[in-house]
């Protein structure tokens, strides 16, 4: 029996997963933050304890792992990876890969091996892979470096959008009673004036409140809405075109709690509208499975294994990590 291990390590926890090479499952791991970004111990730690609970519980050993495939947050640039590397080195694996977390993701959320991810949770980010396996990542640095959105900005939107309204600078919003009633204030002046005195972080819980009056009909918040939905669009669209996939047939897989857990309506159909306009062939597909699958997919791929039906049943049947 040949045995697989998948990791996807994030920031707010990391799984494992180790299968063999019919996709059955064996053993799963689990540990807190890995993004190497956060702290570099901390991360290479909840690393180790992930991967060794999963072998100790599938009672399997390094060495009985055929490829180990890492899919780690942070992981962006060569700087990252020259930390990266000696971390994941030292687990002894005698083949094993370090990709971001969004391939492993892409590869999660689609039946072939190449496509595009946009992810839109905390923050946003979309990489993509074409069939001769060229990698291109757009985003995932922050709005200074031409980012828009995710949860903490859309946050900021609700926050900014009940002050411009309680100011007259734009039409009155549902948002407000939302956001008083979130933040326990009484009224927009109280929050406007304890907000500066005490330098309130915006909690990014305030993002559900943005669909909750989106739902509503309140046009500031579609139009909050509108505007991340086209500008993961504009991001998506920019990787097709850098990997030069405009007459491919590909899943643009959509992960991240804000796509996969919010109203599609107010975001889906302008991503789609973006990418339409240079890859016809291009589906939209939310991530329903927990992204350590697309690393377990990834390695078993590395080992030469094509993935059958019944392998991608076997796997894709754990309902969550």
């Amino acid at each position: 029996m040949k045995a697989y291990l998948g990791v996807d390590a994030g920031g707010t926890k990391t799984n494992a997963m180790i299968t063999d090479e019919e996709g059955r499952l064996l053993a799963i791991g689990k540990a807190g933050p890995g993004n190497h970004q956060i702290h570099v111990e901390l991360a290479k730690n909840n690393i180790y304890s992930a991967v060794h609970e999963a072998l100790n519980s599938a009672a399997l050993q390094v060495k009985d792992i055929a490829v180990a495939w890492f899919g780690l947050a942070g992981a962006d640039r060569e700087a990252d990876y020259r930390i990266l590397r000696p971390i994941i080195s030292e687990l002894g694996f005698a083949q094993y890969e370090i990709v971001c977390d969004t391939i492993i993701a892409l590869r999660a959320g689609s039946t072939r091996s190449y496509g595009v991810v946009s992810i839109c949770g905390t923050g946003t980010n979309c990489a993509g892979v074409n069939p001769r396996g060229d990698i291109f990542q757009c985003g995932g640095f922050g709005y200074a470096y031409g980012d828009f959105g995710g949860g903490s900005e859309l946050a900021v939107e609700a926050f900014r959008s009940v002050i411009r309204a309680w100011e007259g600078r734009t039409a009155p919003t549902l948002l407000t009673d939302l956001v008083l009633e979130k933040l326990r204030y009484d009224s927009v002046e109280q929050l406007f004036h304890h907000s500066l005195d005490t330098h309130l972080r915006i909690p990014a819980d305030l993002t559900p409140l943005v669909f909750k009056a989106a739902s509503s009909g309140d046009m500031i918040s579609r139009q909050i809405l509108k505007k991340q939905g086209e500008e993961l669009g504009i991001s998506a669209k920019a990787v097709i075109q850098k990997l030069g996939m405009q007459n491919e047939v590909f899943d643009l897989v959509l992960a991240g709690s804000v796509l996969a857990k919010g109203v599609s309506d107010f975001i889906h159909p302008y991503i789609a509208e973006q990418v339409a306009q240079v890859a016809e062939g291009c589906q939209l597909r939310i991530l329903g499975v927990e992204p350590v699958i697309g690393a377990v997919f990834q390695a078993m791929e590395k080992d030469g294994i094509h993935l059958t039906d019944a392998i991608y049943a076997n796997i894709t049947q754990v309902s969550h990590v």
